[in-house]
């Protein structure tokens, strides 16, 4: 994985004409960045909230998060990017921007979906147009492809370095497989999952417990990730499994704004 440095974000910014940030629809609070959002609007350049993965959201859920972010002045659009959904949606409002040539880059957290809407975008068919120039880093090595007329986006995602200490920031920050503690990491997703669907772990996994850890536990034993010695269950295993379910959807839960505001 990746992560852009300040220096080489903000290149890409200054490349485009067009910022789409890439948030992960079922928590768009804790998967935006605030500090990004300002640097796009600092230098001058369109703004756009791309709330991802609503196949996994109520349709009503995802209006009302971008009925929230139209109330703080900031336009978003709610897509799935793996199921081409919303995408052509995205096309029109980007189209309604007079400016050409308009370059496009794509920004976000790890694992929001940024490279898929990119290959969307670009199409089955598509080519690059040219090399974009610029400085040694992100632009100097990306490619522009023509994505209608006019319009150009840069292939090369924008890996935001995750902020804070909650759950998203640190289960974004590594690979699974070389996250820290990562049985303590799974206990705390696990907790802000059950927080608004208790029936997430008995829909995906067929265990009904409300505890962290026998949910772990009932999860191991079931695919038999167990110690050869004394047959305990690898917890850390079926961690790991949490996390990368949670990452594909697997594992469903969503909060409206108002349940935010009231948590």
């Amino acid at each position: 994985m990746r992560l852009a440095g300040w220096g080489l974000i903000k290149e890409l910014i200054t490349a485009s004409d067009v910022v789409l940030e890439v948030i992960d629809v079922r928590d768009p609070i804790n998967t935006r960045n605030t500090k990004v959002e300002s640097l796009v609007l600092k230098l001058g350049k369109h703004l756009i909230l791309v709330l991802n993965k609503s196949d996994l959201v109520p349709r009503e859920v995802a209006e009302s998060w971008k009925e929230y972010f139209k109330s703080l002045g900031i336009k978003s659009i709610y897509i799935s990017a793996r199921d081409r959904l919303g995408t052509k949606v995205l096309r029109e409002e980007l189209s309604k921007l007079s400016k050409r040539p308009l370059i496009i880059s794509v920004i976000g957290l790890p694992k929001v979906g940024k490279s898929t809407l990119i290959n969307t975008l670009k199409g089955r068919h598509s080519a690059s147009t040219s090399s974009l120039p610029g400085s040694p880093g992100y632009t100097a090595k990306s490619q522009l492809y023509r994505i209608g007329k006019g319009i150009y986006l840069i292939d090369t995602p924008g890996l935001i370095p995750p902020r804070g200490g909650d759950v998203e920031s640190i289960i974004r920050s590594n690979e699974v497989d070389k996250l820290r503690n990562v049985t303590s990491v799974a206990v705390e997703l696990i907790k802000k999952i059950l927080k608004f669907n208790r029936n997430a772990f008995m829909d995906a996994y067929g265990i009904n417990e409300a505890d962290p850890y026998r949910i772990l536990e009932a999860l191991a034993n079931k695919r038999g990730w167990v110690a050869k010695k004394d047959r305990e269950p690898l917890l850390h295993e079926a961690a790991k499994a949490v996390i990368r379910d949670y990452f594909d959807g697997k594992l469903s839960y969503y909060f409206t704004p108002d349940e935010l505001m009231d948590s």
